[in-house]
């Protein structure tokens, strides 16, 4: 298959061809010419004014819901839905029924994405069915595709569990991801404790669950010379300790999410359930806080905790609808729509996250496999959900006018257009 993107404006500071407008010929998934013109018959052309073009794009913490869950997600919609978001590369966290937690349930998720047009790399979970009592056979796992480790949305609660497998991971420089919060503090918290829970009259979970979980590891991560990423950060308290150990030396990493920078637990005003999360929304100060770090270069990545609900799990009492939101399709939109930097959103989520675990970086250069996401940064429009590929619409950014559009990906063969 031949794929021509015409004058494309190339974003990667790696390519010697970083910031120039260029054609780009796409020969059976391998960059065949980077020119100021190419014309070569082909079997398809993107042709998109102001259109850019980056090293695809990777996404660490999202939920496929495969196997088990199906009719939330499944690896193939997971997939379109990254796509539709111009991601090439995703993560995916194991909590999914069974639990990936041995190796037979990475290769069914090897097995079973491998035809598809995204790539997809399993977390293998760091304890048995994520239930953080008995470690899990992560040296298995890492041998059958396992890229990282994490009991996604169960984070460990056990200092002496995380330490082991802290310690664990080391054989292999692993890397652990921990999703911060200490379930013995505000227990029955629903969103963020302050003025905003007293008026709507929810119980709160404090910014502090959070912050005494992520203190706690970076200790067990100094002590065991290991690597460990906090994703789904949403505390600047947190993004201090963070900061504090790296400057230290210590091997720790994190990732905030698009909706802890767009919301805050005002706009929970009337009970929206979209806007259910683990950590909640926080002060109108933390989101901005948060904002201004990403800007600042103090969070290494974003991640978009894309964890699609069914109708039932979110149409109902806020006190009963699980938390999460889809992510995947939205999230270049949502940051660009809060003015991050589109080279520093590139770095962050092509070199920087790929650094983080170990990946090799795909290059635009002549004779590479092709690893694109296509976009025009200035396109304005409305999330709506009748483009949503994901099979569950619990969006809050439905309706919303969004400034950034993903024109398509080529991965390798595959080629997919919005």
């Amino acid at each position: 298959m031949k794929v021509l993107i015409r004058q494309t404006r190339i974003i990667s500071p790696t390519s010697p061809f970083n910031g120039q407008i260029k054609d780009i010929l796409i020969i059976d998934g391998i960059i065949q010419s980077i020119a100021d013109s190419v014309q070569e018959a082909t079997d398809s052309v993107v042709d998109e004014k102001g259109s850019c073009t980056s090293i695809g794009w990777m996404d660490l913490f999202a939920d496929f819901a495969d196997p088990g869950y199906e009719y939330r997600e499944s690896l193939v919609s997971g997939a379109a839905a990254a796509a539709a978001g111009g991601f090439t590369d995703v993560m995916i966290i194991p909590n999914s029924n069974p639990v990936v937690h041995n190796k037979s349930q990475v290769e069914y998720i090897a097995q079973k994405a491998h035809t598809l047009p995204v790539n997809i790399h399993p977390i293998g979970a760091i304890t048995k069915n994520a239930a953080g009592k008995e470690l899990s056979e992560m040296v298995d796992m890492r041998h059958s595709g396992a890229i990282a480790f994490g009991d996604g949305t169960n984070p460990v609660q056990d200092s002496g569990i995380l330490l082991k497998a802290l310690q664990y991971v080391r054989i292999f420089d692993g890397t652990i991801i921990q999703l911060p919060d200490d379930h013995t503090i505000g227990s029955g918290g629903l969103i963020n404790e302050g003025v905003v829970s007293t008026q709507l009259g929810l119980p709160g979970k404090p910014a502090m669950a959070e912050e005494l979980m992520v203190a706690r590891d970076i200790k067990l991560t100094r002590y065991t010379e290991s690597k460990l990423h906090f994703t789904g950060i949403s505390s600047p308290k947190s993004l201090e300790y963070i900061n504090r150990a790296k400057a230290g030396g210590i091997r720790v990493t994190c990732s905030v999410t698009p909706y802890h920078l767009f919301f805050c637990d005002e706009d929970l005003q009337n009970y929206d359930t979209n806007l259910k999360t683990t950590p909640p929304l926080r002060h109108r100060a933390d989101m901005m806080a948060l904002r201004q770090a990403v800007i600042d270069g103090n969070v290494d990545c974003f991640a978009s905790h894309h964890l699609p609900q069914d109708w039932d799990s979110k149409t109902c009492e806020f006190e009963y609808a699980k938390p999460g939101m889809t992510g995947l399709e939205t999230l270049f939109a949502v940051v660009n729509t809060l003015g991050c930097p589109v080279t520093r959103f590139i770095d962050m989520q092509t070199e920087a996250i790929r650094n983080i675990f170990g990946l090799d970086i795909p290059e635009i250069e002549e004779g590479h496999a092709a690893v694109l996401t296509i976009f025009n940064p200035e396109t304005e429009f409305v999330y709506e959900d009748k483009n949503i590929k994901s099979k569950s619409k619990n969006s809050p950014f439905i309706g919303k006018p969004l400034k950034g559009r993903v024109i398509g990906i080529v991965n390798g063969k595959n080629l997919l257009l919005n």
